[in-house]
């Protein structure tokens, strides 16, 4: 929408050497987002400010969806709150698809002793442990040939294991130590894709996986890198463990700047977007990722954290996915970043002949900080984020945002994101949020909540 004719000439008089006097533009488009809620985001009116509430454990375990308030028009339903329930699930799959899903298969981001993988019951809520021995399990993935991939975020030690069959594999132990699980035929390490902290995954068709390093800044590292795993033999189709493609392959990792120039040229701090290319790291399994970062002039993120893929790029065959890097709210005021990365075609993807490229999709304030999760609303074809920030320190609740991706405007970046929830936990924050395919269930984690225990939230009334 733009202002007026009128609107222009009632102002002209207070033009300043600034622009006009009295007249906010960037508080007008809030209040435009805002009038067009409905359209843009499926609420009917968004959340004003973050909630300052902290429930106690006692109304929190009466009641779990007092844990969180949602825009208007929304209503909560609570998957599970059950006892058994990882205290600190963090990112989910539905399973066995996004159409019709029977269970959420989530990561619990906790120690060996604990689960590290469950399965959720969704028609009511039954909690069953898969597997144990792991730690700070994050990341997990449906794959296209029917298994569940599942990462801990682990400093440079951390594991990438597939299971197969997840509704009947039960009360598995994972031994860290060797990589090996007390039943081989459902859970199998994949070391080839290298080791590192685990966080976001992108994974295509063909086995093309793309991923980052949850990573912060320091002396002896630019940051979290991304990374590229090529399989040495694409998937050929057909499901089961068996055909996995993450057996082998190759490792590269990405490099901005000047078009992938030498090290030395044009990469590095100030080189966080823009061309790059893919350099080689190793086809060796067990590769302590972080380590390259460093020597090979990888680009450095804060803290890169979940990655979805774009389905509508996908569907007309090509590569891009968006990912958060959490930054540093507190400390630093380093608000955090989504960005979007594009890679080619999916052909050119496995070919690695493709000139990857990075720009920023969602630029982090002091409001909406320390981006973390992020899902994909089809029916809006917006991008849904989790905050992971430090608001608890300034007495405000982590909040959950809607992101309109880029439109036909000039630049690159959101058309503008209206926050859609607000936790009233200061101890928790909202993680591993994803939506089914018609984009009618938004299944939500409040980790860390002040019960003690798993709760598992299911948003719907998105119009």
């Amino acid at each position: 929408m733009t202002l007026t004719c009128a609107a222009l000439v009632a102002g002209a008089s207070a033009v300043t050497a600034h622009g006009f006097s009295g007249f906010d533009f960037g508080l007008f488009r809030d209040q435009q987002l805002e009038s067009h809620s409905v359209q843009l985001f499926g609420v009917i009116t968004g959340i004003d400010a973050s909630s300052t509430e902290s429930v106690g454990a006692a109304d929190a375990n009466a009641d779990p969806t007092s844990l969180i308030t949602v825009a208007k028009g929304l209503r909560v339903h609570v998957v599970t709150a059950q006892p058994n329930a990882g205290a600190n699930i963090d990112q989910m799959a539905l399973w066995p698809n996004d159409q019709n899903p029977t269970h959420l298969i989530v990561a619990n981001e906790e120690g060996t002793t604990r689960p590290g993988v469950q399965r959720i019951r969704l028609s009511d809520g039954l909690v069953e442990t898969i597997l144990t021995g792991t730690t700070s399990g994050d990341p997990i993935r449906r794959t296209p040939w029917g298994t569940i991939l599942f990462g801990e975020e682990n400093g440079t030690t951390g594991w990438l294991i597939e299971i197969a069959d997840p509704l009947h594999t039960t009360n598995v132990l994972f031994d860290r130590t060797t990589g090996a699980s007390s039943d081989p035929a459902h859970v199998i390490a994949r070391p080839a894709p290298g080791r590192l902290a685990f966080e976001g995954i992108a994974l295509y068709p063909s086995g093309v996986m793309y991923y980052g390093d949850e990573n912060r800044p320091g002396a002896a590292t630019p940051g979290g890198a991304y990374y590229k795993f090529i399989p040495t033999t694409p998937w050929n189709g057909q499901q089961g463990i068996a055909n996995s493609p993450l057996v082998a392959g190759t490792v590269y990792g990405l490099r901005l700047g000047k078009n992938g120039a030498a090290p030395g040229t044009d990469n590095g701090q100030g080189t966080q977007t823009g061309l790059g290319t893919w350099v080689f790291v190793t086809n060796a399994p067990n590769a302590n990722l972080r380590a390259a970062a460093a020597t090979l002039h990888l680009t450095g993120y804060y803290r890169p954290e979940d990655s979805e893929i774009d389905p509508a790029a996908l569907a007309d065959g090509k590569v891009r996915f968006c990912g958060n890097n959490t930054g540093n709210e507190a400390t630093d005021h380093d608000w955090g970043e989504t960005i979007c990365i594009t890679d080619g075609t999916l052909t050119q993807a496995l070919a690695n002949t493709a000139v990857p490229e990075v720009q920023f999709l969602v630029l982090g304030s002091a409001d909406f900080a320390m981006m973390d999760n992020i899902a994909y609303d089809a029916k809006h074809g917006n991008f849904i984020i989790n905050e992971d920030g430090d608001g608890a320190e300034f007495g405000r609740n982590n909040d959950i945002w809607s992101c309109l991706d880029d439109g036909d405007d000039a630049d690159d970046q959101s058309d503008g994101c209206l926050r859609v929830a607000t936790l009233n936990d200061l101890t928790a924050e909202s993680t591993g949020g994803l939506m089914d395919k018609y984009g009618d269930h938004y299944y939500v984690s409040i980790q860390h909540n002040v019960t003690g225990h798993g709760v598992v939230l299911d948003i719907t009334g998105w119009r």
